[in-house]
């Protein structure tokens, strides 16, 4: 089954992304996958304290990741999988679609703001889209709801 990868953070554009794959997987067929990456610099504690923030961490991403699978369950009947790693986001998310091959298309939402599309979508479109071994697919940041159900 292809996948529809999407990174889960803590941006708006991220909605935006997750919806879009939403959409297009039941529509195709298809499946989501949700990653979180946990950045390195957050444990840069003593070990027993960098621990508990982990766990913390991977909570915090597990509680939200339940809210948007119950939104995909429920509006458009497609059960999203998670993943949790740890690293620098762009080595992170490279090596994640590395090492699966169902991921079919990574899902990337783009900055609604004007000072750039993200730092994401700066780096893998540009700089390093020559090597991505899936397709991209960019969901601007200023569409609203509608247009995305309208355009999936």
């Amino acid at each position: 089954m292809r996948k529809f990868l999407v990174v889960l953070d803590d941006s708006p554009e991220s909605l935006n992304a997750m919806r879009f794959a939403a959409i297009r997987a039941s529509k195709t067929g298809g499946g989501v996958e949700i990653l979180a990456i946990i950045a390195p610099e957050e444990f840069q504690h003593w070990i027993g304290v960098a621990e508990v923030m982990r766990a913390e961490a991977r909570e915090k991403i597990e509680a939200h990741f339940q809210i948007f699978k119950e939104r995909m369950e429920k509006v458009e009947g497609v059960t999203p999988t998670l993943a949790i790693r740890e690293g620098e986001k762009v080595q992170a998310l490279i090596d994640h679609i590395g090492k699966d091959p169902e991921i079919g298309v990574l899902v990337l939402g783009a900055n609604a703001k004007g000072d750039g599309p993200g730092h994401l979508v700066s780096e893998l479109v540009g700089r390093r889209s020559g090597s991505m071994p899936v397709p991209i697919t960019v969901v601007p940041g200023g569409l609203t709801k509608e247009a995305i159900i309208a355009d999936s």
